[in-house]
């Protein structure tokens, strides 16, 4: 590891603006393990990114992201659009709502447990994913580590996005679910992977690099970080009754045996649709379709 002390991003307003007073533990706990550290409070949606690709430009090769996963997501986006993305490590003290991506990667939610982890000797190389997407008609690319999609799931990120922020875990998705589930109507999408091309009438569709999100759910069980591929989750014009009948399997990750569902692997994907259709990556709204998503193998290092 690099002779320059680690870099902590710090976004306060994680986990339901509580982690300004978790960091007081945080970082007394990064003091008794002997971990050098510098740190910088996040100040708005975006600002993790420009501190972490600065910081890995400038010389630290040790980066951690205190926050929930779109800071992780933030953090990591900067890794990989600096200079000195190959030789950077990413470590991680989740005090997010969802905490998603830990799940999938193993890290504690436990302070002490996850702290005492930045120094160990384990690394994990992990594939990373590349979104491209429409907003404010530009063509744009954003990273993402977990999960990203089109459909039902993106709107419902985006109405969380406008809910108060007071609860963690599943709540706030389940809240934003509900208010989404009144006005929303399934898509007509054209679906190309690899070679593949296949018309839907869907409801939503994931693509995973890891196997959890919107607070617990087990929406692609059999995505792996390290296997050079993204799980596509295409679930298809499925009722709103029916839906609500079957939301309780996602969390046991059974619901890929439901006959309107369809599970593919690749590592190129294209969606479009004749209606406008919203993209999401990470738990965070970006823009709307066409998207295409690619996989980039064993991009980010993770200390775990």
């Amino acid at each position: 590891m690099s002779v320059l002390p680690a870099k902590v991003i710090v976004n306060p307003a994680a986990g339901a603006f509580s982690t300004r007073r978790k960091w007081l533990i945080i970082s007394k706990l990064l003091n008794r393990i002997g971990l050098p550290f510098d740190f910088e409070y996040t100040e708005g949606v975006g600002h993790a990114i420009e501190l972490a690709r600065l910081a890995a430009s400038n010389g630290y090769r040790y980066l951690v992201a205190v926050g929930g996963d779109g800071t992780v997501n933030e953090v990591a986006n900067g890794i990989l659009r600096s200079t000195n993305a190959s030789t950077t490590e990413l470590g991680i003290v989740s005090t997010g709502t969802g905490s998603d991506f830990i799940r999938s990667v193993g890290i504690s939610r436990d302070y002490t447990t996850a702290c005492s982890a930045l120094t160990g000797s384990r690394r994990l190389s992990i594939d990373v994913g590349v979104v491209e997407y429409q907003s404010k008609g530009q063509t744009l690319e954003r990273y993402f580590i977990n999960a990203a999609g089109v459909g039902f799931d993106a709107a419902i990120v985006r109405e969380t996005e406008r809910l108060p922020k007071f609860f963690g875990g599943t709540i706030p998705y389940v809240a934003g679910m509900l208010r989404t589930l009144i006005s929303y109507k399934n898509k007509p999408v054209v679906v190309r992977v690899g070679d593949e091309v296949e018309n839907y009438r869907v409801l939503n569709m994931a693509v995973a690099n890891g196997g959890y999100f919107g607070g617990g759910m087990h929406i692609a069980p059999d995505a792996e970080l390290c296997d050079s591929l993204l799980d596509v989750v295409i679930i298809g014009d499925m009722g709103k009754l029916e839906l609500l009948k079957e939301f309780p399997t996602i969390y046991k990750g059974t619901h890929i045996n439901h006959p309107k569902v369809t599970v593919k692997k690749g590592s190129n994907i294209s969606i479009e649709s004749s209606e406008p259709m919203l993209v999401y990556a990470d738990g965070e709204s970006l823009g709307e379709c066409p998207a295409s998503f690619r996989v980039v193998p064993g991009a980010l290092s993770l200390v775990v």
